[in-house]
């Protein structure tokens, strides 16, 4: 009887309880099957875009080795619109920016590698697109511009390229003490042979100007004049 009574007992208490906290029982289970519903659409909508994203880079770059360039674009704007979120945008501007180049759009590529530095792409890439910019500058004549772009970055992997770009900047702009410092940079840099071309950057030290002797510096004592001709005499007697 009174293990009938214990269960009697159990039981009201059980419906008490969940009379009580059943509400958030079964809210909670609602709220966590909804979470784990929105992670899977999540996940699946990102393998969906990575998909989609990967067919659309690998279409743009059959239009830029073809030469297309209004298709590239098409497909280019497409990506940035569709794909934003993934890694895909960012690479069809690098791509992009190699086909204004093949086309001599040289200020359409400085302005998509410009867009891209100001994105929320990955550093790696970004470091791509700012050596890519530093080129076209120098190409453009703009050495200041490389300057701006390229001090005070660092990186491992770019630090032999980026000085090199920089020491072609600061010759241009006469800093020739600037500059030797940059390609000397370069020939201790122990990555450096994986990125550029060493022996070009000797020849590029070796020829810079020489710089100038600074004003002022007293002038060398000169030799003494040769004995009176009176005093030889006498050293001669």
């Amino acid at each position: 009887m009174d293990d009938l009574l214990s269960e009697k007992e159990q039981i009201e208490q059980i419906r008490t309880w969940w009379s009580e906290y059943g509400g958030y029982v079964i809210g909670g289970l609602g709220l966590g099957i909804a979470i784990l519903a929105g992670y899977n659409f999540y996940q699946n909508s990102r393998m969906e875009a990575q998909a989609g994203g990967s067919a659309a880079y690998e279409t743009l770059i059959g239009h830029v080795v073809s030469g297309e360039l209004e298709a590239a674009e098409a497909v280019a704007d497409s990506i940035e619109t569709e794909y934003a979120d993934t890694a895909y945008a960012a690479q069809a501007r690098l791509a992009m920016a190699r086909m204004f180049m093949e086309k001599n759009r040289d200020q359409d590529a400085a302005d998509v590698l410009r867009e891209l530095l100001d994105s929320d792409a990955e550093v790696a890439v970004k470091h791509v697109a700012r050596t890519r910019l530093a080129r076209i500058l120098l190409y453009e004549d703009n050495p200041q511009a490389v300057v701006d772009l390229l001090e005070g970055q660092e990186s491992e992997a770019f630090a032999a390229t980026w000085n090199e770009l920089l020491g072609d900047a600061y010759s241009a702009l006469g800093r020739i003490d600037d500059a030797e410092a940059a390609y000397q940079k370069v020939l201790l840099d122990p990555m450096a042979q994986a990125t550029v071309n060493q022996q070009l950057v000797q020849w590029k030290v070796l020829d810079l100007p020489q710089q100038p002797t600074n004003v002022g510096e007293p002038a060398p004592a000169a030799e003494p004049a040769g004995e009176p001709a009176a005093e030889q005499a006498e050293d001669g007697e």
